[in-house]
């Protein structure tokens, strides 16, 4: 196969296949983008060809095999994100069986290579009263205070993922009756978290401040435009920094934007919600993803073991007494 072939499918995949035939995110869309950057420049040390000039047949299993290898032992990779660019590679290479029946075999083999297992650790969250600290940092009397402090209260109460509190817009945000947010999540699915009465205050507070039209964005960055990614990250940082002070728990925790969403969860559950209700908030496609939450809290596991008999006696069947020997032993 000529070199030309492989750029030529390199873009189909990316043009055609996601973007036009399946419809993935911008992020997955990202995600593979950095896969194969990594992978032809990877493949390009291995075999002295530039990008350009690889042929399909260069990516054979071998070479993969190794790629995948090179990123936990050179680059530090951890085992996730080795495996979330094997998806990427797979996802290729299905499309380059469908397209070129020639190289199934080639596809084959390397759509046989297994994710790798990893440990999986109990989700790192933080209690109400450590996210009281972290939402009280932020000075309200300045802009930037009083947006990081509506953004974090917001984060706290509704579970919101990093790109998904940045890509809120005023328009999605009702303060009225049935106050709410709605955002469009994971998977393309749309959904509507409601507010509690006091981040409504804040909310109102903070967009009647900060004027806009209905497409801006509710926590804009000092430009006015959507914030980005890091700039989220820093934000929480700086005021994990801050809360510290008064909350020196917080010094034995790492805070970032996804704890935010892991407290929101775990202050759902240890206030008796439904695992079912919690993924539907939070957006997860089945309720074994939330089932991790169960695991996460102590304090959960304690309440069960309440519930045993340390005795080792096993407990008898009630039995009502007699009616007759009742109404004696009133007398």
């Amino acid at each position: 196969m000529s070199a030309e072939r492989l750029s030529t499918l390199i873009q189909q995949f990316f043009t055609q296949r996601l973007r036009v035939q399946q419809g993935v995110s911008a992020h997955t869309v990202a995600s593979y983008r950095d896969t194969f950057r990594l992978l032809l420049a990877f493949a390009t040390e291995q075999t002295g060809r530039t990008s350009s000039n690889l042929r399909l047949q260069d990516l054979d299993l071998a070479l993969i095999e190794k790629f995948l290898g090179h990123l936990e032992q050179h680059r530090g990779n951890c085992v996730r994100t080795r495996n979330a660019r094997l998806a990427g590679i797979h996802a290729f290479f299905q499309f380059v069986a469908v397209n070129e029946p020639a190289m199934g075999l080639q596809c084959q083999r390397i759509l046989s290579l297994p994710v790798k297992r990893c440990a999986k650790r109990p989700v790192e969250f933080i209690t109400p009263e450590e996210a009281q600290a972290l939402i009280g940092a932020p000075d309200p009397q300045t802009w930037i205070g009083s947006r990081d402090r509506a953004l974090l209260l917001v984060a706290f109460q509704t579970g919101l993922r990093n790109s998904e509190l940045r890509a809120l817009r005023r328009q999605d945000v009702v303060l009225g009756t049935g106050p709410h947010v709605r955002c469009l999540g994971k998977g393309r699915k749309m959904r509507c978290t409601p507010l509690r009465p006091d981040v409504v205050a804040v909310l109102k507070d903070w967009l009647r401040r900060h004027s806009g039209a209905p497409n801006d964005p509710v926590f804009p960055s000092v430009r006015g435009g959507p914030m980005s990614a890091d700039a989220v990250q820093k934000l929480v940082a700086r005021h994990v920094a801050t809360a510290r002070a008064v909350c020196p728990s917080l010094n034995e925790k790492t805070v970032t934007p996804h704890t935010l969403r892991h407290a929101a969860a775990m202050n759902l559950l240890m206030h008796g919600v439904d695992l079912s209700v919690i993924a539907l908030w939070l957006g997860h496609e089945s309720t074994e993803t939330t089932q991790l939450y169960l695991h996460a809290d102590m304090r959960l596991k304690e309440q069960a073991l309440a519930y045993t008999d340390p005795s080792g006696v096993v407990p008898a069947r009630y039995k009502p007494a007699d009616s007759l020997l009742t109404f004696l032993e009133s007398l």
